[in-house]
């Protein structure tokens, strides 16, 4: 029997290791299709069906009449909405579920920006342009010192368990402490709370899987 899901995804790219993450720890079957950028296979029209914006990842669920989801943090969602059926990665009261989208909202709109265009400016863009890379990192740093203030009262970011929230964060932080940052800054002196909230979340299993799952890939 095939797989309910299908994840499109790509040898590079930060977006897509959440998802990996998510259905690892619900323990779901899919499949993944790995598309080739250099190729552009992602641009094209097949894929656009699909994805109309061209980019990954991209889910198809089999199982509800092929619904297509894209834009990660969606994806994320739908995939615990649909099969987290004992909510362990989902929270339950109101206030909590709104406290959770915030922070789906908050990586989508200020984390995954902020970090991908750091990424662009200092690895990829054809003139390096200090003041622009300093300015994506103090970017950076404020973004982590919002995080590592929630942090310093409470040890997950909503209903005091590890959600889908929590793992949106993971591997652009991730990135961001190892290729990002100057290099000397102490992320664990600076910002205590964010990188023992960090240290966590890299010690889960599905967490190591998704890691050890894009470096086979790469």
């Amino acid at each position: 029997m095939s797989a309910p899901l299908t994840l499109y995804l790509a040898e590079s790219g930060l977006n897509w290791m959440k998802l990996v993450v998510v259905m690892e720890e619900l323990g779901l079957s899919y499949n993944e299709v790995i598309l080739d950028f250099a190729k552009e296979e992602h641009k094209t029209e097949e894929y656009r069906k699909l994805n109309p914006n061209g980019r990954i990842p991209t889910l198809v669920d089999h199982s509800n009449n092929d619904e297509v989801v894209w834009e990660s943090n969606a994806i994320l969602k739908y995939i615990a909405e649909r099969y987290d059926t004992e909510k362990k990665l989902l929270v339950t009261e109101d206030k909590e579920k709104a406290d959770l989208d915030t922070w789906l909202f908050y990586q989508a709109s200020h984390q995954g920006p902020t970090f991908g265009q750091a990424q662009w400016f200092m690895f990829y863009h054809t003139e390096r342009i200090p003041s622009v890379i300093i300015r994506f990192q103090n970017e950076i740093k404020r973004i982590f010192g919002v995080l590592n203030d929630v942090l310093s009262k409470k040890e997950w970011l909503v209903g005091n368990k590890c959600t889908i929230a929590d793992l949106a964060f993971i591997k652009y932080n991730d990135y961001a402490i190892h290729h990002l940052l100057p290099e000397n800054f102490n992320v664990e002196r600076e910002f205590p709370h964010l990188a023992a909230w960090h240290a966590k979340l890299m010690a889960r299993p599905a967490v190591q899987y998704a890691f050890k799952h894009m470096d086979e890939l790469d």
